[in-house]
């Protein structure tokens, strides 16, 4: 095992993206980021979609600026969102991929549950019932443009593909399509052929730690970096990074990893298939090292950002965040569901919590930091029961819940977090996907070595969290 090494971490979110470069040791794990660019969806004539194109390009110029100031980088890992996908012909995408909130998908959870109701589904897949999972979105699709494509991958796969040549499809990633015969880890040819899907377009399997390929030689030229330098796969769906680094013991511990989305569950060595994981609608998603990560999708911090960015638009200046969580620490608060599909759109979020209200006979918010304490207390609500109900399903003895991803800088949902859960919260790392990506690099490297337990422990030894308990004061 060399002494430490340096890996760059392409990680890209909902809303923006990021190129790091790590830097890595038995008792070293430093990150650096080097770009940082947006990720805005386009609004076509068809639906919303990603600009992937664009954001490839801000990608290479990311991987350009990180071997201008690091020149000796051993490996590239792509991490990204889950569930969309470009199509290609011959190498070629054919249109920019939707995104995963384009209302297209209502047709093709249709289409899909007249042949397979979720229980059925949920025996060959393991995944809870979310309408916009890729095997929806396929089934939404144009049969002319999918009888067209001889390839469909995923964001982090696409990527992947751009940057080598080489179309592999990433497990962590690839379970949560809802393609994946989770018993066999397998595409499930069956499903496939029975919702007319074309199987041909399903690339094949790679798992979190293997090398996919070499940079393509003009790639190579293009950023600076050396001929030769393998593009490695990674838990290329972001929470599967995510979880990689959540410094804690998986047998007495859940995870919150929050941002956009809020991924709450327990890591465990088993698929828990069972009809009481079924009606909570939990999931079965890949984890590294062949771990199962069961978890329950909660709306996370869309709907807070979601508000102020209307906010923001009909004032016409940018609203301090910081500012308006201390002004919610002092407000009242109602709880609502903050997992109702009415705000899963994009759009004003304060008319659907006075509607939620209206409908449950509770009254609505009245000013900015209402609505801003009711939007944490819900999700904090909601992380709570998720937690116990994960801990329940999965037979895992919680007694500490850790929070990564940027809900970890939002001291107000951290505390109420412990204090509805009746458990201490442990916040940070912030940027644990991009730790995650970064450390399965640099054990395929060789800079590090062991399990998900020795990498968890240079986490903890190198990036301490912040401890709330369970008091009732915000």
């Amino acid at each position: 095992m060399s002494a430490s090494g340096n890996v760059a971490a392409v990680d890209l979110g909902a809303t923006s993206g990021r190129v790091i470069v790590g830097y890595v040791g038995a008792d070293t794990l430093e990150t650096e980021t080097v770009a940082r660019f947006a990720n805005d969806p386009v609004h076509a004539g068809d639906g919303l979609h990603w600009n992937l194109v664009g954001m490839y390009g801000s990608v290479l110029g990311g991987l350009r600026e990180a071997f201008r100031s690091t020149p000796e980088i051993a490996s590239i890992g792509v991490d990204s969102w889950a569930v969309d996908y470009g199509l290609l012909r011959r190498g070629r995408l054919l249109g920019e991929p939707f995104h995963y909130r384009d209302e297209r998908t209502a047709r093709g959870v249709e289409t899909v549950h007249a042949r397979f109701p979720h229980a059925e589904l949920f025996e060959r897949n393991g995944l809870q019932f979310l309408p916009f999972n890729s095997l929806y979105q396929l089934a939404a699709e144009d049969p002319e443009v999918l009888a067209f494509a001889d390839t469909a991958l995923l964001v982090p796969d696409l990527i992947g593909y751009w940057l080598t040549g080489v179309a592999r499809a990433e497990q962590t990633n690839a379970s949560t399509t809802g393609l994946l015969r989770v018993l066999q880890a397998a595409w499930d040819d069956g499903l496939v052929s029975a919702l007319g899907l074309p199987r041909g377009i399903l690339p094949p399997l790679i798992a979190p730690g293997e090398t996919l390929a070499p940079l393509r030689a003009d790639v190579a030229a293009s950023i600076d970096a050396a001929a030769g330098t393998p593009v490695t796969a990674v838990g290329s769906h972001d929470t599967a990074s995510a979880v990689v680094a959540v410094p804690m013991q998986a047998d007495a511990a859940a995870y919150i990893s929050c941002g956009t989305w809020g991924l709450v569950g327990v890591e465990v060595d088993h698929l828990v298939l069972t009809r009481a994981a079924l009606e909570a609608n939990f999931t079965n998603e890949g984890g590294v090292d062949g771990r199962v990560r069961l978890l329950h999708n909660v709306m996370g911090l869309w709907v807070l950002s979601e508000a102020v960015r209307q906010w923001e638009r009909r004032e016409g200046h940018r609203i301090d965040l910081p500012t308006l969580l201390d002004a919610a620490r002092e407000a009242e608060g109602v709880v609502f569901d903050v997992n109702d599909p009415r705000f899963l759109a994009p759009g004003d979020m304060t008319p659907r919590i006075d509607a939620w209200c209206a409908e449950h006979d509770l009254a609505a918010p009245r000013t900015r930091a209402e609505y801003t304490r009711s939007i944490v207390e819900s999700l904090a609500q909601a992380f709570a029961d998720a937690v116990a109900t994960a801990a329940r399903l999965g037979r895992v003895d919680v007694r500490t819940i850790h929070i990564v991803g940027g809900g970890a800088l939002n001291e107000l949902l951290c505390q109420r977090t412990a204090y509805r859960s009746g458990m201490p919260v442990l916040a940070g790392p912030v940027e644990a996907t991009a730790l995650g990506n970064v450390l399965v690099q640099a054990r395929a490297a060789g800079f590090v070595s062991g399990s998900l337990e020795s990498l968890r422990d240079l986490v903890a030894r190198t990036h301490e969290p912040r401890r709330y308990e369970p008091r009732a004061g915000a």
